[in-house]
């Protein structure tokens, strides 16, 4: 009897170990986006910290899931159909070694996916995790709108003066500096990713705001991030924010409620495209899609009518398998529809497709095509057999997961290294959270 004590004392310490640390993990691999490299290095050493104390489990026997089947079966699921496509299009790629390097590397995100999932598994931890990454989002917005009144992000000049102590040079050249045509956030003037970001991270903010102060806190959390992001000035991020605040308002503010918060938003948007020339330049080259030639809707559209012409072109001659993960600029020159015009971006060849489906045709076929559909089927087949408790505790990761993936809108690039961490992040954020096994407490006899 004794013994049998010991010996589950053990098995429930050891178990907590991967748990105890999860939420803490996930939630610093979000704060350290701004810089990259580092997010990265704790999602490498979170992947492998996972495989260690799992391999542990897995000795010392006898112990209680961390994850619930379901929710292991699906995040794995889940990842198969983003690292299958990766592996298929690796088969004839123009750098075979490369090439496979990088879908070795991407099996990193199995156990990162599993640690985020179990960031999620229990109450305690999902509750956690989701106001870590709430409490991100909203000082980053409130980081955005300081750079409104200063000038400059107090996050991104504080990280910027850290670099300059360390070696001499700072995080973004003058010439990056000068460039920079949007609000940039913490990010920099050199990553001008933030609207994007903080679209997808929104859900855990205005979910939290709704949850914790009604109607009023989730308005206030809306209107400011609204702003921020039209000031961001990517029209993607506006597509997206505006799938998220309408489902997530619908259920909390009603139908009438929702239809004026829709049309006080259009006035906002109208006012500030007024107030700030930046804005202004974005409504006026949205407006050149009005003119009805092919090099009106091209510059409306950033260029990117002429690299999907470019992307439809690889899937004609690539269709089966693409050319390759990554390898759409490789591919570029040979399918430029328009070579002997220099591009809106710029001489250099275009480095993805900027649309999620036509990514995946281009670079890994329609076999990676119907491998991811066939992880969001699955996906969409768990949301509709989950119960109503499962779906409310998982909503705010299914909507930031949709809304990124939402195939109407132009798109970062799916299989880099930074929004590939993204996605996988929010895939396993859903998995874990939709497929929770609440905590039960061991009796002994």
């Amino acid at each position: 009897m004794a013994n049998s004590s010991v010996e589950l004392t053990e098995s429930m310490a050891v178990q907590r170990l991967p748990g105890r640390w999860a939420a803490a993990w996930v939630i610093a691999f979000v704060a350290l986006w701004p810089a990259p490299g580092i997010a990265e290095a704790v999602l490498t050493s979170g992947a492998l910290f996972t495989v260690v104390r799992l391999l542990q489990l897995h000795v010392k026997g006898g112990i209680r899931p961390l994850l619930s089947i379901p929710a292991w079966a699906l995040t794995g699921v889940l990842f198969m159909a983003y690292w299958l496509p990766q592996a298929v299009s690796a088969v004839d790629a123009a750098d075979p070694g490369k090439s496979w390097t990088k879908v070795a590397a991407a099996l990193r995100y199995l156990p990162f996916m599993w640690l985020v999932a179990i960031a999620v598994a229990t109450p305690q931890r999902r509750r956690t995790t989701f106001t870590g990454l709430a409490v991100i989002t909203g000082v980053w917005t409130l980081d955005a709108l300081a750079q409104v009144l200063l000038g400059s992000s107090p996050l991104f000049w504080s990280m910027d003066q850290l670099k300059w102590l360390v070696n001499g040079h700072g995080l973004c050249s003058a010439e990056e500096i000068a460039a920079a045509d949007r609000l940039s956030g913490v990010f920099g003037p050199c990553n001008l990713k933030f609207g994007q970001v903080l679209a997808t991270m929104s859900p855990f903010l205005l979910f939290f705001a709704g949850a914790r102060w009604g109607r009023w806190g989730w308005l206030l959390a809306a209107v400011l991030v609204g702003v921020v992001l039209v000031l961001a000035g990517s029209r993607a991020s506006w597509i997206t924010y505006a799938l998220i605040v309408l489902f997530s308002g619908w259920r909390l503010l009603g139908a009438k409620w929702m239809t004026l918060v829709l049309l006080a938003g259009v006035v906002g948007l109208a006012a500030l495209g007024m107030g700030s020339s930046q804005v202004r330049e974005r409504f006026s080259r949205t407006a050149m899609a009005l003119s009805g030639d092919a090099k009106g809707v091209n510059e409306a559209l950033s260029g990117r009518s002429q690299i999907w012409g470019a992307a439809l072109c690889m899937v004609r001659e690539h269709p089966i398998n693409g050319v390759g993960v990554r390898d759409f600029r490789r591919a570029y020159s040979g399918c430029d529809p328009m070579p002997e015009r220099t591009a809106v971006w710029g001489a250099t060849p275009a480095l993805h497709a900027h649309q999620i489906v036509l990514e995946i045709l281009a670079e890994t076929g329609l076999l990676g095509l119907l491998l991811w559909l066939a992880g969001a089927a699955m996906a969409m087949r768990a949301w509709r057999y989950a119960c109503a408790e499962a779906r409310d505790r998982a909503r705010p990761a299914a909507l930031a997961l949709a809304a990124t993936v939402f195939p109407l809108n132009t798109h970062l690039a799916f299989y880099s290294t930074f929004w590939g961490g993204v996605t996988v992040l929010l895939a396993a954020l859903f998995a874990g959270a939709l497929l929770a096994q609440e905590q039960r407490r061991t009796s002994q006899a």
